[in-house]
């Protein structure tokens, strides 16, 4: 408790200086006005300072200059993370004031976290005078003059010109990252105060630690790494806790759900840990699928170990039954987050979700896994035509169900008719695909969520909305994605049948995860063309894809290979902090979601438009969740369904 007392003192002051560090903050509304840098159009962008927009995170003020005498300006914006997207329109800029030699502005907010592509077109024949691509920086203040250098050709130039410079909004990472890294040596160097053996003595005397292996080691967790249970009632030491439960697993498990729950809380308003706007991944697009393949190996093994203590089917069954209900249920009815649309109701209820997508898909590969588990497999007993291929091939009709799952998601995706939208449409809508089909929000998948459960029933707010502007309701956990969600858990299954079928052979395990990221990373390489954009099944979260599902599975096999070496096989590392969460994981992640709008998880801000502010808030509730998972640990305490 001393420990965790310490560490919660550590974690507060760190972050509070975090908040205090000069330099990170912006001063909303003060500073020189926009036109008192070096640089043409000072006087002009000093008369509009009145009048400019409150600056806002994320943004920059453009003052554009108009010194052509004759013609005014129209000014579009393409952002470069918008795909194939119709430029916008942002200001009409008056033509100059020949005889008051005062040239016509105009001021604009612009975004700052993608580059943007810039459009001039002249009110006269709508004719393109320039085009500037730029990566404007956050709170830069920034004008664009527009002239003609020769009047004979009509030659017209356009210059950007930085009045003010713009802040490092990336500051703040940098310093959050440093504070855990003192936290980390502060920890370290206590290690190594414990090998002093007085010192260990008396730690040992203050916290007297229990043992709890036998509680966790529940049916539902992770199996037993010997058959038997040692009956020494001797007191284990933390650093040496029996190994009966592979501590890799659930610190895969808690790496995932501790950056699930920073994200979830705003990742410090920064775009890298948003949900991508459409194809691509960030941060944010990492950790779900992540939970979803170890929960796969977690069946695999905790099925095992329930049959081999003599549990019937029947009685698996109906604990896979129970616990699925119970997910499904916590999903609808605690956890349904159908944003700005007033008291929770039947009429605006979301029916699909995170939980709910959870226990679906646990019931179908638990299910399946149950099915067709066959007695001596995992023990080698039974003879196959290829050794090599001993966890694969007794279970081919596991395989054979998958594949005809991927080949029903392919041709609703591919072949369905969708009123209104092209067959096999992977796009946006909205301004996507310039503005040809501004209603086809993931096509098949989101006309099938909207027909089945109709458009007040699903996520009213998708990351498309954003950047390519789209109006449909569109939710990411939807019906026709379970499939491929599916996918992705009977990948993690396929992990778990290697660590059984290879127990002990730490080589042999590793080997054959590795092979398995390979196989899945070249796949994902074939269907994406090692493009973004341009494949034939980009990597896409809201949709689910395909390419999504093996390029996760291929950094899962990876991780989980890392994480096992360390953890597992060198001991390197006893998988802490992440164990700790990845123990409660249930409780922690409907426990973030319940009190996300409570003191100490959030309070009242300064200035809500800094990074630093919301980082540190986010960082500060994502490091409690970790404090409060590590206390229930100490206390036994832990929350499976």
């Amino acid at each position: 408790m001393a420990a965790a007392a310490g560490l919660v003192a550590a974690a507060a002051a760190a972050l509070g200086a975090l908040l205090m560090a000069p330099g990170l903050t912006q001063p909303h509304g003060e500073g020189p006005p926009e036109g008192s840098g070096p640089g043409p159009g000072g006087g002009a962008a000093a008369a509009a300072a009145e009048r400019r927009p409150p600056g806002r995170m994320d943004q920059a003020l453009l003052l554009v200059r108009n010194e052509l005498p004759a013609e005014g300006l129209r000014l579009a914006a393409l952002s470069g993370a918008c795909h194939q997207c119709l430029y916008q329109f942002l200001a009409f800029v008056p033509p100059s004031n020949g005889s008051l030699r005062k040239p016509g502005t105009a001021a604009v907010m612009v975004d700052t976290q993608h580059p943007l592509t810039l459009l001039l077109n002249g009110s006269v024949g709508d004719r393109e005078l320039c085009k500037i691509q730029y990566h404007f920086g956050e709170f830069g203040n920034y004008s664009l003059v527009v002239k003609t250098l020769s009047t004979s050709t009509k030659t017209v130039s356009c210059d950007l010109v930085i009045n003010e410079g713009p802040i490092n909004s990336y500051l703040p990472i940098l310093f959050a990252f440093l504070v855990y890294m003192g936290i980390l040596a502060i920890l370290i160097v206590g290690r190594l105060f414990m090998k002093i053996d007085p010192v260990r003595n008396w730690v040992y005397k203050k916290l007297n630690p229990r043992e709890t292996d036998r509680l966790i080691n529940s049916e539902l967790g992770s199996p037993n790494t010997t058959d038997s249970v040692s009956s020494d009632p001797t007191v284990r030491l933390w650093s040496t806790v029996s190994r009966q439960r592979l501590r890799s697993l659930d610190t895969f498990r808690g790496l995932s759900l501790i950056i699930m729950v920073f994200v979830n809380y705003g990742g410090g308003k920064y775009w890298f840990f948003k949900h991508e706007s459409w194809n691509g991944l960030t941060v944010a697009d990492l950790v779900f699928p992540w939970f979803v393949f170890i929960m796969g190996t977690s069946i695999s093994l905790s099925l095992s170990n329930m049959l081999r203590w003599g549990s019937s089917k029947w009685k698996v069954l109906g604990k896979i039954l129970w616990r699925s209900f119970l997910l499904i249920l916590l999903g609808i009815i605690v956890v349904n987050p159908n944003y700005c649309l007033g008291p929770l109701s039947w009429d605006n209820l979301r029916i699909p979700g995170v939980l709910q997508r959870l226990g679906f898909t646990y019931l179908v590969v638990a299910a399946l896994e149950l099915l067709f588990t066959r007695a001596g497999a995992e023990s080698g007993t039974l003879e196959t035509l290829c050794p090599a291929l001993q966890d694969i091939l007794p279970y081919w009709p596991q395989w054979i169900f998958i594949l005809m799952l991927e080949v029903i998601w392919l041709c609703l995706t591919f072949l369905l008719p969708v009123p209104g939208c092209p067959r096999g449409y992977l796009g946006p809508g909205g301004i996507g695909d310039f503005g040809s089909y501004p209603n086809c929000t993931g096509g098949a998948a989101g006309y099938i969520d909207r027909l089945l459960l109709g458009e007040k029933h699903i996520y009213q707010h998708p990351s498309s909305s954003v950047i390519y502007q789209t109006t449909m309701p569109y939710d990411p956990e939807g019906i026709l994605g379970t499939i491929n969600t599916i996918f992705m858990a009977f990948l993690g299954l396929q992990a778990g049948k290697i660590i059984l079928f290879y127990k002990d052979q730490h080589k042999q395990i590793m080997s054959r995860f590795f092979i398995w990221s390979i196989v899945m990373g070249i796949i994902s390489a074939i269907l994406t063309k090692c493009s973004k954009d341009e494949g034939f099944i980009p990597i896409n979260k809201n949709l689910w894809s395909i390419s999504y599902v093996t390029t996760m599975s291929c950094f899962a096999f990876i991780l989980l290979l890392l994480i096992y070496y360390l953890v597992d096989v060198k001991r390197l590392w006893s998988g802490a902090p992440f164990f700790y969460p990845g123990m409660n994981s249930i409780l922690v992640y409907i426990g973030h979601e319940v009190f996300e709008n409570y003191f100490p998880f959030k309070w009242k801000m300064q200035d809500s438009q800094s990074h630093a502010e919301h980082l540190t808030q986010n960082l500060t509730a994502t490091t409690l969740w970790v404090i409060i998972s590590y206390l229930l640990y100490r206390r036994r305490i832990f929350w499976k369904i």
